[in-house]
């Protein structure tokens, strides 16, 4: 579908009955807004998002504001894009599209341009049929729940709105330079590496490789050409299929490093010289470590679902940097990294966001990886291999997520969580391990006398739940830990398959 070029080319009339507004209630998540398209919001329901968020953004901002908008490379996502931008041009709001791009490189425009707001039209992993937008006021931070329920509730009461201005529509094609402008900056890599991109044919394979060779890389791409029927994996680095291709393809080519991005471009997963994945979290513990070297009295903000080590470490505790732990959740951690002044969030699912003076603090895949490569450069001769080692060695579950149905997931986590105080005032224990402590700020993560721990949350963009688990002790146990949590949630008798299990 080509992108409209003047709003002479749009209609605007919400009183058409050809087709009726369709909008799913779930669609409306914690911090962003994702539907099956068409089955769960149609093109009129399209519209009307866009006529809701406009008025929300001018009832924050006032009339005549400006929004930045963009699209991933899925089939329909420029589809999706026009139909929003219709509403928001509706609603009164100034609209500037800036095509194809990655979520990061529309949270840079909206710096860049110095927009109101921003709209970013991406599923990010989810499978295809999926579509969602990512939208925010406040510069590097996007839509809290309070903000998604504002937004809806607008929508519920302007089923057929009323159209009394009309925005300006610009279409701005020279972004993408700018935008790797800012990632590259002044960054050196002296060291010579072979660096494989796995970018699952995902919208992260048209900015990925420039990027990398622009920095001195030896490029190896896999999956890198734009596909958007994703035909080899999802794009997502949190998937073992899309690891263990880029093991493969690492240990073929004797490379240095293995880069995962996802759909949308603002997640990282790393593989090593051997082709043996590091989860995201003990990434972000080998940079922050690194990084405390040079900012000493730093904060971090890491997620629910990441590592222990983090409170073990130290190096962070030699060079008086303190951790938070906080919500997952890519609005959530962003939020905390601003409110607390952080220089770094790192989340387990790759999510990482980098605070003045190294970035804007949002999350972007591709600023991420240059980090990532910094550090190796700094770490000469060192391989990465061997900076792993650096760090005491955990036993780690991936994340796992067992089908449960939107409105029930929350109930059902709520429930697991009573089950598992249950466990711990009657002193039952789990792996053969006492409870120790009990964590609620994002669903429930128990710790276990010996430090290893299991987490059950309610997931923010899918009808599932989000199961992590974490041993000091060895992969046994992670497998002991799983059966117990399993055991629980079955009896709920609400848990349906789970999108990937346990690889031992």
């Amino acid at each position: 579908m080509d992108t409209f070029k003047n709003q002479s080319e749009l209609s605007f009339n919400f009183d058409e009955k050809l087709e009726e507004p369709k909008i799913s209630q779930f669609g409306f998540r914690e911090y962003d807004a994702r539907w099956l398209y068409p089955e769960e919001i149609n093109k009129k329901g399209l519209e009307l998002f866009g006529f809701g968020l406009g008025k929300f953004i001018s009832n924050k901002k006032g009339d005549n504001s400006s929004i930045v908008i963009g699209h991933d490379y899925r089939s329909y996502s420029e589809e999706v894009k026009c139909h929003v931008a219709k509403g928001l041009l509706a609603s009164g709001i100034n609209v500037t599209d800036i095509g194809l791009s990655l979520s990061p490189m529309v949270y840079f425009a909206q710096h860049h341009l110095n927009a109101d707001s921003l709209a970013m039209i991406t599923a990010s992993h989810n499978e295809n049929g999926w579509t969602g937008i990512k939208c925010g006021i406040e510069k590097s931070l996007t839509f809290g729940p309070t903000d998604i329920k504002s937004i809806k509730d607008i929508i519920n009461e302007n089923q057929s709105p009323e159209i009394k201005m009309i925005g300006q529509y610009n279409f701005k094609n020279n972004l993408r330079d700018d935008y790797l402008d800012y990632l590259l900056g002044s960054t050196k890599i002296n060291r010579k590496l072979k660096v494989v991109l796995a970018c699952g044919n995902g919208t992260a394979g048209a900015f990925a490789p420039e990027v990398m060779s622009r920095l001195g890389c030896e490029v190896i791409e896999l999956h890198c050409d734009l596909d958007f029927s994703f035909p080899n994996y999802n794009p997502n680095p949190e998937d073992m299929t899309m690891l263990q291709d880029l093991s493969n393809t690492v240990k073929k080519n004797n490379a240095d490093l293995g880069l995962a991005f996802d759909g949308d471009g603002d997640r990282l997963g790393v593989v090593d010289d051997k082709g043996e994945e590091i989860f995201s979290d003990k990434i972000g513990l080998l940079l922050a470590e690194d990084l405390s070297e040079t900012y000493s009295e730093s904060k971090f903000v890491v997620d629910v679902k990441s590592t222990g080590l983090y409170f073990k470490s130290k190096i962070l505790e030699k060079n008086k940097c303190s951790v938070d732990m906080w919500k997952t959740g890519h609005s959530h951690m962003k939020r905390r990294v601003k409110e607390i002044n952080a220089l770094c969030g790192f989340e387990k699912s790759g999510h990482f966001f980098i605070n003045d003076p190294l970035g804007l603090g949002f999350d972007d895949g591709l600023k991420s990886a240059i980090l990532v490569l910094e550090y190796l450069n700094r770490s000469y001769p060192k391989k990465f291999s061997e900076l792993k080692n650096d760090i005491p060695q955990t036993f780690q579950s991936p994340t796992m997520a067992p089908f449960c149905k939107d409105e029930e997931k929350y109930e059902v986590v709520e429930w697991v969580t009573n089950e598992i105080k249950e466990l711990k005032n009657n002193k039952n224990m789990i792996a053969n391990q006492k409870i120790e402590s009990i964590s609620t700020i994002n669903g429930v993560r128990f710790q276990l006398n010996n430090g290893s721990w299991g987490l059950i949350r309610a997931s923010s963009n899918k009808p599932s739940l989000v199961i992590v688990i974490e041993s000091f002790d060895s992969n046994e146990e992670v497998k002991l830990i799983f059966k117990e949590i399993n055991d629980i949630l079955n009896k709920t008798g609400k848990i349906g398959d789970y999108d990937q299990e346990l690889p031992y």
